[in-house]
Order: C-alpha cells, then sequence, then structure tokens
C-alpha cells in the first residue's frame, strides 16, 4: 500500500471546458459569481477615471481585460505612488487605494475571480481562439484561389497575346498600329506581284514542254495552252487592257477605292446629306423635262386627260448643284430596257450620278406593236428609247477592271494561279516518271515518236523549273498575299481585319487588367492575415496566462498538488 503521503504528488487533471463546472460542484466559488463581476466591472470602471501617471500601470491599461491578478499588481503599484498619504494606523487616506482594495476584496469574496478566470479560460479555447483561426483559414485560402486566379489570367493572357502576334505574323505587320501597318502592306504589293510577273519569265521552257506534250498527247497541236501564264511569262505582269486586246494602253484610268465609311455625326446635330440648305432662287422648281414638238400635226402621246398631244421627245435634263434645279445624289438610274448606242459625251441627257448624261425619247409604234400607252382613253402607243451618253472609254484609254494588272485583277489572278498549279501537276508527274525506273520504261515506250524536246528533258532541269513554279505559287496563295489582295479589292476589310486583331489585344488586356486586380485583392488578404497575427498571439498569450493562474490558485487549495487543465490547443 501507499503511504498516505504520497497522494500530494497525484496530479489533479480537469478538463478546461469543465472547470467551471468543476470549481462549483467542489463550492470553491458560488454560484452567484456573474453578479458579483458585474458589480466589480462597475467598479473598476468608475476607478480608472482617476489613476495615476505611471508606465506599468499605463502598460495594465492598455490590455483588453483587466482580471483579479491585474488588480492586485495595481494596488502594489499605488503602495509606492501613495506612500505619502499613509496614516499612522497603516491604512491609506487615498481614494485611489481605496477603491482599488475595495476591488479586490469584492473579487476574493466567494472566490468571485476564480469563477471568472475560469469563464475567460473557458471562452478564449473553446470560441475566441477557433474563431481566429477559422478567419486566418479563410485569409490564406483566398490567397491561394487569388494566386491561382492570377496565374491562370496570366496564361490565358499571354496565349491571347501569342495569338495575336502570330495574327500579325500572318498578316505580315507588328501589331503596333494594326490599320496603318496593313495600309503600308499593300502599297508594297504591287512590287510583289511586279517580282512575281518577273518570275514568270523562268518558266517559258516549261511552257514550251507543257505545250509540246499537250499537243502530242492530245493530237491537237495548233491549241495554245496556258495562254495567261505564257503572255505573263512574256510580258511580265501587264494590264488586263493590254491582255485583252494586245495593245499598250495610251492612258490607264484606275478604278478609284470605295470611301471609307464617315464618321456619325455628333448626337446634336441632323446630317442633311448633300440637300442643299436653302432651296433655289428664282420662282417654281426646274425639273429639267422639256417636250418637243414634232413636224406632225396629228396623232401624238395622250397625256390621259383624253386629249392627245403632239409627239415629241422627252429630254431630262439634271443641271449642277446650285442652278435651281434638283440635286439627285449618287443614286444611279439603271433602267431595265437595253440601252441605246452611246451619244458623244458632253450633249444634254440624263445624268446618272456619275456625271454623264443620256436622253430618253418617245416614238410612236406600229399599230399591233407592243408599246407604252400613255394614257387611259386611247391614244397612239410609242416605245422609250434610254440613251446614256459618255460610257465607253475612248480608243486606247484603259479605265476600270482593265486598268488594273493582271495579278491584281481577281479573275485573272485566279486564271493565272490555276495554269501555274496545272504547270506545277505536269512537271511533278513528268519528274516522277523520269525518275521511278519503272516508270520510265513503261514512258520510253510511249515518247518513242514525241517530239525531241520531250525525249530530252533532264531530272535536274524539270526540278529546277518545278521548284520555281512553287516558289511562284507559295508567294502568290500566301496568307499574306491573299489578305493584301482582299484588303486591295476592299477597303472595307481592313476595318474587319483590324477589329479582329484589335478585339483579340483588347481581351488580353482586360485579362492583365484583371490579374492587376486579384493581385490587389491577394495583396490586401495577406494585410489582412499580418493583422489577425498579433491578435491570434495576444489571445494565445493571454491563454497560457489564465491557463497557468487557474492551477496554481487550484493547487494552493489542495496542498500544492500537481493540477493540470486537460484540452488547451494552443
Amino acid at each position: 500500500m501507499q503511504a498516505p503521503q504520497d497522494y500530494r504528488n497525484v496530479p489533479i487533471d480537469i478538463q478546461t471546458s469543465k472547470v467551471l463546472d468543476w470549481l462549483l460542484d467542489r463550492r470553491h466559488c458560488g454560484r452567484r459569481w456573474p453578479a458579483q463581476v458585474a458589480q466589480v466591472r462597475e467598479r473598476i470602471r468608475a476607478a480608472l477615471q482617476d489613476m495615476p501617471e505611471h508606465p506599468e500601470i499605463r502598460e495594465l491599461l492598455q490590455g483588453s481585460y483587466l482580471h483579479y491578478f491585474h488588480c492586485l499588481r495595481i494596488v502594489e503599484i499605488l503602495k509606492g505612488t501613495e506612500a505619502s498619504t499613509k496614516n499612522l494606523f497603516g491604512r491609506y487616506s487615498s481614494q485611489r487605494m481605496k477603491d482599488w482594495q475595495e476591488i479586490v476584496s469584492l473579487y476574493e469574496k466567494d472566490n468571485a475571480y476564480l469563477a471568472e478566470l475560469s469563464s475567460l479560460l473557458g471562452r478564449s479555447i473553446s470560441y475566441e481562439l477557433p474563431a481566429l483561426r477559422r478567419q486566418r483559414g479563410r485569409w490564406l485560402q483566398a490567397q491561394q484561389e487569388l494566386a491561382r486566379r492570377e496565374d491562370e489570367c496570366q496564361a490565358r493572357a499571354g496565349e491571347l497575346r501569342e495569338r495575336f502576334l502570330g495574327s500579325c505574323r500572318q498578316y505580315g505587320i507588328a501589331g503596333e498600329d494594326v490599320r496603318r501597318e496593313l495600309l503600308a502592306q499593300v502599297q508594297a504589293l504591287p512590287s510583289l506581284l511586279s517580282r512575281v510577273g518577273d518570275g514568270a519569265s523562268a518558266l517559258g521552257d516549261a511552257i514550251e514542254l507543257y505545250q509540246a506534250c499537250v499537243g502530242f498527247v492530245c493530237d491537237s497541236p495548233g491549241a495554245e495552252a496556258l495562254p495567261l501564264l505564257r503572255h505573263v511569262a512574256a510580258h511580265g505582269n501587264s494590264s488586263v487592257f493590254r491582255w485583252r486586246t494586245g495593245q499598250e494602253p495610251l492612258r490607264l484610268e484606275r478604278p478609284e477605292a470605295a470611301p471609307q465609311a464617315p464618321e456619325p455625326p455628333p448626337q446634336d446635330t441632323i446630317d442633311w446629306g448633300d440637300f442643299p440648305t436653302e432651296p433655289p432662287q428664282g420662282g417654281d422648281i426646274d425639273w429639267g423635262i422639256t417636250v418637243e414638238p414634232s413636224a406632225q400635226g396629228e396623232d401624238g402621246i395622250d397625256w390621259g386627260d383624253g386629249e392627245k398631244g403632239q409627239e415629241g421627245t422627252i429630254t431630262v435634263e439634271l443641271s449642277a448643284q446650285g442652278d435651281g434645279g434638283i440635286d439627285w445624289g449618287d443614286v444611279p438610274v439603271s433602267p431595265n430596257p437595253p440601252l441605246s448606242p452611246f451619244v458623244p459625251q458632253g450633249e444634254d441627257g440624263i445624268d446618272w450620278g456619275d456625271g454623264e448624261k443620256g436622253t430618253i425619247t418617245a416614238e410612236p409604234a406600229p399599230q399591233g406593236d407592243g408599246g407604252i400607252d400613255w394614257g387611259d382613253t386611247g391614244g397612239q402607243e410609242g416605245t422609250i428609247t434610254v440613251v446614256e451618253a459618255g460610257t465607253e472609254a475612248p480608243e486606247g484609254v484603259a479605265r476600270g477592271s482593265d486598268a488594273l494588272t493582271l495579278l491584281e485583277n481577281p479573275e485573272t489572278r485566279n486564271q493565272f494561279i490555276d495554269e501555274l498549279m496545272e504547270l506545277e501537276l505536269f512537271l511533278a508527274q513528268r519528274l516522277l516518271e523520269l525518275e521511278d525506273a519503272a516508270l520510265d520504261v513503261v514512258a520510253l515506250s510511249q515518247f518513242q515518236a514525241a517530239p525531241a524536246e520531250l525525249q530530252g528533258q533532264s531530272p535536274e532541269r524539270l526540278r529546277a523549273q518545278l521548284a520555281t513554279a512553287r516558289e511562284l505559287l507559295g508567294q502568290l496563295c500566301s496568307r499574306s498575299v491573299q489578305h493584301l489582295c482582299m484588303i486591295l479589292a476592299s477597303p472595307r476589310y481592313v476595318e474587319r481585319v483590324t477589329a479582329l486583331l484589335r478585339q483579340q489585344s483588347l481581351q488580353a488586356e482586360l485579362l492583365l487588367a484583371k490579374r492587376e486586380a486579384l493581385g490587389q485583392r491577394r495583396r490586401q488578404a495577406l494585410a489582412e492575415q499580418g493583422a489577425l497575427e498579433p491578435r491570434l498571439r495576444q489571445l494565445q498569450d493571454r491563454a497560457r496566462e489564465l491557463q497557468r493562474l487557474i492551477e496554481a490558485d487550484i493547487s494552493k487549495r489542495y496542498g500544492g498538488r500537481p493540477v493540470n487543465l486537460m484540452g488547451v490547443n494552443l
């Protein structure tokens, strides 16, 4: 058996969450301790209004909560600061000392201070510390999530930026000013097409070889193969007019580029278009329609009122703006009937919208023939002949698409590419026949009666011609040249390409801006976590201090036996 004195070394283990109930059950504290503590708190608030200047007192008052042991320390400090108020009987006449001594005595009544300390420790362990840890965990999780999203935005922005630069490389531009660089590329297109046309001259022997093969195989020596490619090889990238007529044009009148879309007018103004702001002076409006009577005095035009007028010519003339006439704008008049032979430029006629004029004449038709009935009550029928003036170019002048070069005009460029691909396939097949031994035997038997130029070709020469043809095809069919040709044909294409590329660049910029916003939120979460850490450490230190004070107080009540408060996770 163990001696009775050995029980003094047996520790007392108390669960921290149950320490208050443990004290109440063993009557170490009274059950009315909350009311006593509330009374003490009122006295403490009143006593704090009059405190001496002391560094240690100032440090104690900076704490979040004053408990019993703090009050004991304040009393010890006041014994030094209020020593002059001590009388012969050992009592202090200072009201400060009296207030804090009364506070200590109220705390010690029924051990209310021990119940308060146990309550503070239980609340810190069960609620305050877990809440701060959860809040710190949320800030840490927020930082990790924001960092992950930052990386995603950075990666996505890099992909979009790389896609934007890849698209710019396809167009042959740097991407700094997309629209200006695209228009600058178009200026270099004619010289590039000229180099392609000059490079086609190296295919003269290949064209003649293909011509000889077509004439031998198809038994049609008179048929000309690859006419456009042959023309470009001989004359370079000439105009469509020369290809069509065989003559050099005296003057080239290239078609003007379509005008760019105008900027929208301000919201507070009205766009009246091309209408004059003031009506023409001089009375009635001159419609530009005159009726000229003919020599016949009998049958004429029925104008719809039952009476017949004289037959004549209706001439519709549009005067220039500002001459008292109507400005019809730029809307062209396209009559459905076929146009009659053109009249010379400069005669009076209809203005079709491009500055040229024509005439409308009404002629009587024979009875029974189809014509136009001008009235509802009878009258002679007639026909309208629309004469358009000045649309034919003078002899030797190339206008419109005829003024473009063969490789600028889409139709002739496509025909050139088709013929070049046809020649490439022929050269590739012929080279394969010469290099393959098995096929060479068959070819020798088939081409025994062929011309000497067909039989005397070497693989090295065919390989060089094939490389030239493929190089020209690669230049013409490259993505950059295709886009440049589309830009040359349609100025609106520049705006569409610019908008598309700017959209890719803008998406990358938006993702970078989003990444910056996420980084700012992450730094804010880090700052919140940094502000939370001192509070957490302070609360942990206070919990350790309360644990130590409670264990020491309970140990004194049990003759110095060791006391362990269990479940304290700091």
